[in-house]
């Protein structure tokens, strides 16, 4: 067992930035794309990331086709112009630790 913290780390988003990402997870729920997104094919197959420019920039990588549900593996604030190698990790080894293929 381990503990996930991608909800806390969302919960720690500001409160208009986190309403987004609230936003955008409801419609990926329910089978709509978010807004804007890329592919995180190095992080695994099926993984994307939602990118919010509220208050900053956020993010949000999640997989969506675990079962029939939206796993968030990350969420955290993107400071620089390529995203940091310890955030692609984590969301990586979270993959792995919910039985996602890389």
């Amino acid at each position: 067992m381990y503990e996930h913290k991608s909800p806390d780390d969302l919960r720690n988003f500001p409160e208009e930035a986190r309403r987004v990402a609230g936003f955008e997870l409801r419609a990926i729920q329910n089978g709509v794309e978010p807004r804007d997104w890329k592919v995180m094919p190095t992080i695994g197959s099926g993984v994307k990331e939602i990118r919010i420019h509220v208050l900053g920039e956020w993010r949000v990588i999640y997989v969506a086709k675990l079962s029939d549900a939206v796993y968030v593996l990350h969420s955290f604030q993107k400071k620089g112009a390529k995203t940091n190698k310890n955030d692609i990790e984590l969301a990586r080894t979270r993959l792995q630790q919910i039985g996602g293929n890389l």
